[in-house]
């Protein structure tokens, strides 16, 4: 008889034998998914009998991370913030890193106020809907290059209750022209240097959208877009939100304080990183 227990040792060394980094979590989640129960049905059920039908559906998921596959793309769902967001092959996978931004616009706001934010790439909406979950007279913009990923983004902001919140677009920011003026702008654009892509980890480079991924020769390409299209997007008294590389902050600084806007905040992620500038239209001589 095959048991949960013994599947789960199973997968467990296979992983490991594999050098990934996480073996007994891989295994775990892919093993709750393969037999539809909880961490909790797993842990209290260890000599639970595992049908043929069960331990097939785990060897092909087992494959695809051995292929250094996420786990989140094998499964279709990434948890962010609060909830759980459905990806796909269109959008970026979202990091937790990315929730430094997040943290960013909710301790610059206040939270009954009527914002009306703006999100530029918004891949699977969970910046934009993350936000209008701790924000909740708030509305909110997502704007993408790619149809499908929009179409992602719209079905997580029904499945969070909040469509009548939120609207996503196909668009391309580059071409953008008149808008409504937000009170906040936020994004996490491409901002890996197209030579350093190739040396990225498996999971990232074969797997995330190359055009989520690439900044241009330096990385910097979109924020040189974002910063031209400010004064199109950004009402004088919001407040800009730029995810960023590690090495990048004061390269970002630059191009931001051409755009006319001050920069507030240099935002550190759980590793200590640069990972969030915060930025106003306001002299520099009142924030110094």
């Amino acid at each position: 008889m095959v048991t949960i227990q013994s599947v789960l040792l199973a997968l467990r060394e296979q992983l490991a034998a594999a050098g990934l980094d996480t073996p007994e979590l891989d295994a775990r989640l892919l093993a709750q998914a393969a037999l539809g129960m909880s961490h909790e049905a797993l842990f209290f059920n260890p000599d639970k009998e595992v049908s043929e039908s069960e331990i097939k559906a785990l060897e092909t998921m087992i494959q695809r991370r051995l292929q250094h596959e996420p786990v989140s793309r094998i499964l279709g769902v990434r948890s962010f913030w609060k909830a759980d967001f459905k990806i796909s092959s269109a959008t970026l996978d979202p990091r937790a890193d990315s929730e430094t931004l997040v943290e960013a616009v909710l301790d610059a706001v206040d939270e009954d106020a009527l914002l009306r934010i703006l999100d530029l790439g918004t891949g699977t909406g969970c910046l934009l809907l993350s936000l209008l979950q701790e924000l909740p007279h708030a509305t909110g913009t997502g704007i993408d290059i790619s149809a499908e990923t929009v179409g992602i983004a719209q079905q997580n902001a029904e499945s969070l209750g909040l469509a009548d919140r939120s609207n996503f677009m196909v668009i391309n920011w580059r071409e953008m022209t008149a808008t409504p003026l937000f009170d906040v702008v936020i994004s996490n654009p491409p901002y890996i240097a197209d030579a350093e892509i190739e040396t990225l980890m498996p999971e990232v480079r074969r797997y995330d959208p190359y055009t989520a991924l690439s900044g241009g020769a330096d990385g910097l390409d979109c924020y040189r877009d974002i910063a031209a299209l400010l004064p199109r997007l950004l009402a004088r008294e919001g407040t800009l939100f730029l995810e960023i590389g590690a090495t990048q902050a004061e390269d970002v600084k630059g191009i931001i304080g051409k755009a006319g806007l001050s920069v507030l905040q240099t935002l550190t992620d759980l590793a200590g990183h640069d990972r969030c500038l915060v930025a106003r239209y306001i002299p520099r001589l009142e924030i110094e």
